[in-house]
């Protein structure tokens, strides 16, 4: 009994000690990917992955693409339809989500850092405002964004 106690007793007290002593630097990061995403602005700028129509917003922590008129975003195994960034986002069925916009790599925003900025006022009205312009063509297979 005493030795169950001390085996238990023991990794405690030796985590105590490494923490209390020096410098120790502990972070933990949490992401969860569940529901809409939240915008509370408009992106800085956008940047249109080469070689198609789809644009990204990098200064976003979420994955967020313009394509055919809407706005498209995956959470988790889920992907949401909005007609304006800001929202209101709709769950969509995988197969509604067209294939450029899920073909995008995985690696994107590293892929394509430096690829021309285009301000979001300048895009914008490039782009009549974000709205929509009618459905985007499905094609019926799971989330590929290069993995």
């Amino acid at each position: 009994m005493k030795r169950t106690f001390i085996h238990r007793l023991l990794p405690a007290v030796l985590l105590l000690l490494a923490m209390s002593t020096g410098n120790a630097a502990a972070e933990v990061n949490l992401s969860i990917n569940i529901g809409p995403p939240v915008v509370v602005g408009p992106p800085s700028a956008m940047v249109m992955v080469p070689g198609t129509s789809v644009y990204f917003a990098p200064g976003f922590d979420v994955d967020i693409f313009f394509y055919g008129g809407y706005w498209w975003s995956p959470r988790g195994e889920r992907w949401y339809r909005a007609s304006d960034y800001g929202g209101p986002w709709h769950v969509v069925r995988r197969a509604a989500v067209p294939r450029a916009v899920y073909g995008v790599p995985g690696d994107y925003r590293h892929v394509y850092a430096r690829e021309h900025h285009i301000p979001y006022g300048q895009w914008k009205k490039e782009h009549g405002h974000g709205k929509g312009h009618g459905p985007g063509k499905g094609h019926g297979r799971g989330h590929g964004r290069g993995n």
